[in-house]
């Protein structure tokens, strides 16, 4: 049979392990989550470079809450080119922004998705999957004409995705105020290559 006074240290022991690992077990779950940039990949057309990517766990459950209660999501995507064999510094060639912005609408329960950078009028949805998808796949975008590459030369593309930030009516940021946890930026993701 234990002493009482072991079996005290051993349940406080216990105990204090508990409070840490409840403490700590939240950040360790978010940072398992956060948003990452996957499946970068260059390619090209006869005259122009283009990257395709996705980005990954972009949507927390709070974020989709907000959603579904109608606040728009707006995802900014920057893309810079860099020439890299230069003498001193990193040249840059290219610096693009772009933006795709998701909006529910509750009354029509469809998801609208637009995209101005692909030159097209917004795309509706019923499916939520498709929607995000819609906001996180970035295809076909036209970095810069390849004419303004040279052949052997050393390149570096960066990649970036951040969620902007929503602005809100006064009266709306204390029913809301969960909004200000949903926010993310990726860091950046670095592809070299030669052309």
């Amino acid at each position: 049979m234990m002493r009482p006074i072991l079996c005290k240290k051993i349940i406080l022991l216990f105990m204090a392990v508990s409070v840490v690992l409840c403490l700590f077990f939240p950040f360790i779950a978010k940072a398992e989550e956060t948003a990452t940039i996957k499946n970068i990949k260059l390619a090209n057309t006869r005259d122009d470079l283009l990257v395709y990517f996705d980005v990954k766990q972009a949507f927390t459950e709070k974020m989709n809450q907000a959603i579904l209660n109608g606040i728009p999501a707006s995802f900014s995507f920057y893309i810079t080119l860099y020439k890299t064999d230069t003498p001193w510094f990193d040249k840059k060639i290219a610096d693009i922004q772009i933006k795709s912005s998701l909006k529910y609408n509750s009354l029509k329960k469809e998801f609208s998705v637009l995209r101005p950078w692909k030159n097209e009028k917004a795309s509706v949805t019923p499916s939520f999957k498709t929607a995000k998808s819609l906001m996180t796949e970035i295809d076909n975008l036209k970095i810069l004409p390849l004419n303004q590459l040279v052949k052997g030369d050393k390149y570096q593309i960066k990649i970036k995705a951040k969620l902007d930030k929503v602005t809100l009516p006064l009266s709306l940021h204390t029913v809301f105020f969960f909004v200000s946890f949903w926010d993310f930026e990726t860091n950046w993701y670095l592809i070299n290559f030669t052309y």
